[in-house]
């Protein structure tokens, strides 16, 4: 009897600790629709909910994805997101997604997510997709994915995607956060604002001073 109440109170104990770990905190109503202003709403989590009376559909809702992302000429890849921002009825709900299209050789560079795991479907063409583990090991997983094929991108790691085949490619990603937010390496080192000093970079990614201000002068805004 004792070790079954011992099973019970691990078990609980489990499943508690599982729900810790979640990116955004479990919500403790039935929905918290974002607003922009104060008026009328209460604060909760970076966003104002509207008064629950005023709520529509229409706040649940966005639609579009099915249509194609112009990809930008840099890196060849377009984000169509459907987060709190655009619906905002996903505020506290822990969940958004995306519709991802790749142009001929495009790619979704090596970014991170920092509030959210991400599992991504491919719809059309075939992608190079991957993460890199933390220091020390900073081990590559990679596959080639095909339409159909499914991958998960752990919070928080470095990941990317390539299309490596001969028609433009489509894929949606689904993440565990509301506003999951994203870092591209690239644009945040070389990018930002003020520029970090060249030197520091330069030790860092072991090049010469000039080249790193090249790179910043590629990625100046």
């Amino acid at each position: 009897m004792k070790n079954l109440s011992l099973l019970a109170v691990l078990s609980i104990l489990a499943i508690t600790l599982s729900l810790t770990n979640a990116s955004d905190p479990s919500s403790l109503q039935d929905f918290c629709v974002a607003i922009n202003t104060p008026a009328d709403g209460v604060f909760v989590n970076g966003k104002f909910c509207k008064d629950p009376k005023l709520v529509t559909e229409e706040d649940f809702f966005r639609g579009g994805l099915h249509k194609a992302g112009t990809p930008n000429a840099k890196t060849g890849y377009a984000v169509t997101p459907a987060n709190v921002n655009q619906i905002p009825g996903l505020n506290t709900l822990g969940i958004s997604m995306a519709r991802i299209d790749y142009a001929v050789n495009g790619q979704n560079p090596p970014h991170t997510h920092p509030r959210a795991s991400e599992i991504m479907y491919v719809a059309q063409g075939t992608l190079l997709v991957g993460f890199v583990t933390s220091n020390p090991e900073n081990r590559l997983l990679s596959k080639v994915l095909n339409k159909g094929d499914v991958f998960v991108f752990p919070e928080g790691l470095v990941h990317f995607q390539a299309n490596v085949g001969k028609y433009p490619a489509i894929a949606f990603a689904s993440l565990s956060s509301q506003h999951p937010g994203a870092i591209t390496i690239a644009d945040t080192v070389f990018g930002s604002n003020p520029a970090i000093d060249p030197n520091v970079l330069a030790r860092a990614f072991q090049l010469d001073a000039r080249t790193v201000m090249d790179l910043q002068n590629k990625f100046k805004k």
